[in-house]
């Protein structure tokens, strides 16, 4: 159940960060977007080349950029919907509004060193105050469109740290059939290398459908594979499958708390969340190809460098029995027969972290889901308490079943490293190119980022 996207944030052009002669960028061909992309090492493996590492790029959602006009005025309202007058259609909204693409991914929690990801809920202002920074991003191709994982008949590993994640947080690693170029069209030529094209199995309604202005307030589904969405004191796994109009929103996932094995994963647990653990799932079909059908989504973790032993004595597996008896008609959408499918044709990895202000993330860590009280989610406690949370993910890697990792030998394959250390502190916000950073009222960063300086325009 991943999260629902926050609006874009209105912000007004008092003063911002400049070159002494700024470029101004059409909406959406902004090629310079591709410099700001952290880079992040992967791994594809296979059982006879072992596995290789690859570098690709993290893209930040393309609700985080901002949407001004060529007078730096918002194109968005203060209720976060795009200004009707300036983007009345897909064409005008275009000529009317520019997008930035560079946005900076320091000011939005996130950074990448290697093969490892960072990503803070809050980051820190200039007075000591966090703000809250919830980053969503994607795994970019090197052919400028979205990675597209193709996981039928394989499987997905990666090491990650969620000590200092408590309840109510959600640290979520997740795959969603996106269009691979994020809607690409003649009024949106920057596509996935902006962050377009979200959509998940919560069909959510946005300003933009598929990198296209939403005019009819349509929500947008897809198949969605939830791998992790986890803190330091519960998680679960689920697939969502869809039809063309709805999802299995609920999901059939699975939780060992909410199967009764109140002490096997959290702090000091068999799968201990105080450290980092390795987290290993499989897509098993019913020949044992990459062709076949989708029977089992497999679960193992790994940690100290060794196979922790499963929940339930028969397995922490999803199955198509499983799914069928779960009750949230997950049959009605061909269960996992339909994820298989999506599997099979490709799907994007998605990072997320993010709280719940109004649920309190109690379905996935309170009452018979996890350990914690219907009130200890709630984000006012959380960034009173636990400003610098944060998960980082590490060492990810897909190939074929067994060639991930290795047990009894390090927390993966032959080119694994270890997990990394936890940062302590949230990064300080800086102001992106063209960003706010200064004016009468304003309390967000008046630091610019390297390369810029702040100019004044008007009080």
């Amino acid at each position: 159940m991943p999260p629902s996207f926050r609006s874009v944030l209105t912000i007004a052009a008092l003063a911002s960060c400049q070159f002494a002669s700024a470029q101004k960028k059409r909406q959406n061909p902004d090629d310079t977007a591709d410099r700001y992309h952290p880079a992040l090492t992967v791994y594809k493996c296979t059982t006879a080349g072992g596995c290789v590492a690859n570098e690709r790029a993290l893209v930040i959602d393309w609700n985080y950029h901002w949407f001004h006009t060529a007078d730096w005025l918002s194109c968005t309202t203060d209720t976060g919907s795009v200004n009707a007058t300036l983007c009345p259609d897909q064409a005008t909204c275009a000529e009317n509004c520019f997008v930035q693409g560079d946005s900076n991914y320091t000011n939005n929690g996130v950074s990448t060193s290697g093969d490892t990801l960072t990503m803070y809920q809050y980051t820190i202002n200039e007075d000591g105050e966090p703000q809250n920074a919830s980053p969503r991003l994607y795994l970019l191709g090197d052919d400028g469109n979205y990675e597209m994982l193709q996981l039928l008949g394989k499987e997905l590993t990666f090491t990650v740290d969620l000590s200092t994640l408590p309840c109510g947080e959600n640290a979520a690693l997740y795959l969603g059939e996106m269009d691979k170029t994020g809607g690409r069209n003649e009024h949106n030529t920057g596509g996935a290398k902006l962050g377009s094209g979200y959509c998940d199995a919560q069909c959510p309604v946005q300003n933009w459908k598929n990198g296209t202005l939403n005019l009819d307030g349509s929500g947008y589904c897809c198949n969605e594979m939830d791998i992790l969405e986890a803190n330091s004191r519960a998680h679960s796994f689920t697939p969502h499958p869809c039809s063309d109009t709805d999802c299995d929103k609920s999901g059939c996932g699975l939780n060992p708390y909410a199967q009764g094995h109140t002490n096997y994963y959290g702090l000091g647990g068999t799968v201990d969340t105080s450290k980092p653990f390795t987290v290993i799932t499989q897509f098993i079909t019913d020949d044992g190809t990459t062709t076949g059908t989708l029977t089992t989504v497999n679960r193992r973790y790994m940690q100290g460098g060794k196979l922790v032993d499963s929940a339930n004595p028969k397995g922490d597996s999803i199955t198509t029995e499983s799914c069928n008896a779960a009750g949230t008609g997950s049959e009605k959408f061909g269960g996992l027969t339909t994820m298989g499918e999506a599997l099979g044709r490709g799907m994007v990895l998605t990072f997320a972290i993010w709280n719940d202000a109004s649920g309190y993330m109690n379905w996935l860590d309170a009452g018979t889901n996890g350990p914690c009280s219907e009130t200890e989610g709630n984000p006012a406690l959380i960034i009173q308490e636990n400003p610098r949370t944060h998960v980082v993910f590490s060492n990810i890697r897909w190939g074929d079943i067994g060639s991930t990792f290795k047990s009894g030998a390090g927390n993966g394959s032959t080119t694994t490293k270890p997990a990394p250390t936890t940062t302590t502190s949230a990064p300080t916000a800086t102001q992106t190119h063209y960003g706010q950073c200064g004016g009468i009222g304003y309390s967000g960063p008046k630091a610019c980022a390297s390369g810029f300086k702040c100019t004044k325009l008007n009080d």
